[in-house]
């Protein structure tokens, strides 16, 4: 492999391994706790500032039940079908389909929330370095951001930076919620184009 190529491989590791984490239903504190890397190393390593050793790409691997191929996106895609059609559930009942391969850069989400029993309480929230963007294509999304407590309907965008404390939660127990999540590393946002009328 060329210096270029492995270069690149190592830039583009870390939203893989965010990715990885995120469909693990862990949080970086319970990846610190099981693996002993600290939370400041993990978050850097998905941030791209900080480059993983073979070491941890090895814990992480295990951490996460993945190979290290998939973390190193030399894995091949998985089928189209069994995307669509087996989401992979977390262990809050959250499904999440990956809309992106992990490339580096922007990475795309679908999540859905499952209806609800009881009425919700305040969504847990968590911050690390990034950007997000998210649109509701159906349900209520309760969007808890810093101190701020938003309802988001379908067709309702929200952006932010993640360094600001965040968590969402279904907010009506009538149905479930899917919405759509773009993220970024620190820094990287979505630009928006509007053509000019001619």
């Amino acid at each position: 492999m060329a210096v270029d190529d492995v270069d690149g491989t190592l830039a583009a590791m870390g939203p893989r391994l965010r990715a990885a984490r995120e469909r693990h239903g862990a949080t970086l504190a319970g990846v610190s706790r099981a693996t002993g890397i600290s939370t400041s190393t993990l978050s850097r390593m998905e941030t791209g500032r900080r480059r993983p050793t073979l070491e941890v790409l090895l814990q992480l691997s295990k951490e996460y039940g993945v190979s290290l191929d998939e973390l190193a996106g030399t894995a091949p895609a998985p089928a189209v079908e069994s995307r669509a059609t087996a989401p992979l559930r977390l262990r809050d009942g959250k499904a999440v389909l990956p809309l992106t391969r992990y490339v580096g850069g922007l990475h795309a989400h679908k999540h859905v929330l499952p209806a609800l029993d009881d009425p919700p309480a305040r969504p847990r929230q968590v911050s690390h370095d990034g950007y997000e963007w998210l649109c509701v294509l159906y349900g209520r999304l309760w969007l808890a951001l810093g101190d701020q407590d938003l309802i988001l309907l379908p067709g309702d965008v929200a952006e932010f930076d993640t360094r600001t404390p965040h968590g969402v939660a279904n907010s009506s127990p009538s149905g479930p919620v899917e919405y759509l999540i773009m993220f970024g590393p620190q820094g990287e946002r979505q630009r928006q184009r509007t053509p000019k009328p001619l």
